[in-house]
């Protein structure tokens, strides 16, 4: 496991007893990014028999590969860039003042991010 990713889930759970609704919010989203890398792709679902389907504790789990650190924080980043893009695009339409949500999300994961790099 990513150590970027526990420092992501120790700040959702400090956020979540601050009960500040927003960051718990972005991390929440953030750390659904990291978990939808994971996923190993799924080959469409194929038609057939009832009594063929798989049952049982885990038969419907999807096979799940292991992100590096590096991965981790690549997933990060593009969540950080796609909320950059947002705010771009918010700005040259006019609605500057649309991307202020957006922002506060960037502040949000930028200083989790400093937090897990200085070590606090």
């Amino acid at each position: 496991m990513s150590d970027l990713r526990d420092h992501l889930r120790a700040e959702l759970r400090q956020a979540m007893r601050d009960r500040d609704r927003d960051t718990v919010r972005v991390l929440r989203s953030v750390l659904g990014a990291i978990d939808n890398a994971e996923s190993d792709g799924v080959a469409a679902p194929r038609a057939g028999a009832v009594e063929a389907s798989a049952i049982g504790v885990g038969a419907a789990e999807a096979a799940r590969r292991e992100l590096t650190d590096a991965d981790v924080r690549a997933v990060v980043e593009a969540e950080l860039a796609e909320r950059a893009d947002s705010i771009g695009e918010l700005e040259r339409a006019g609605h500057g003042a649309a991307a202020d949500p957006v922002r506060a999300e960037v502040a949000v994961i930028r200083g989790a991010l400093d937090r897990f790099t200085t070590g606090r």
